[in-house]
């Protein structure tokens, strides 16, 4: 069986980068995935708090895109890591959703977003799910863990 994923109004909405479940990484307190990962493109500069304190993840995620203030120039390498480690914190912080994530089993996880082929499926389901495959790179390292 293959668990999709998507909308903040759908099952499994805790998957989303957009679901409200904050947790502290680098010293500092990010209301969502999607404010880390945005504000990570812009590190030490006065935009990456603009996006850390945006009023939601949509304003995070518009202030990430802006091409204003020039992307760090490693993006392109380091943003799975960034995913990862916003993920991990995220789910290591809440133990609702960290039993939900583990009770998936080995299941597929798809972020089922039709405009996005690489993070998601994309519309024809052709995308390279990326976030899927981080989370179960997540679920296997939190049930690694959860054994020991």
């Amino acid at each position: 069986m293959t668990i999709y994923f998507y909308s903040s109004q759908e099952d499994y909405s805790e998957f989303s980068n957009f679901s409200q479940h904050g947790f502290t990484l680098k010293g500092k307190y990010w209301p969502t995935v999607e404010h880390y990962f945005q504000a990570q493109k812009f590190p030490g500069q006065p935009l990456e708090e603009r996006i850390r304190t945006a009023s939601s993840p949509s304003q995070a995620k518009k202030l990430g895109r802006t091409r204003s203030v020039p992307l760090r120039a490693d993006w392109e390498t380091v943003k799975e890591d960034i995913m990862r480690e916003a993920v991990l914190a995220k789910f290591s912080n809440h133990e609702d959703i960290k039993k939900r994530l583990l009770s998936t089993g080995k299941e597929k996880l798809v972020e089922n977003a039709p405009r996005d082929y690489y993070w998601g499926c994309g519309s024809n389901g052709s995308g390279k799910n990326r976030l899927g495959i981080i989370l179960m790179e997540t679920r296997k390292q939190l049930s690694m863990n959860n054994e020991q």
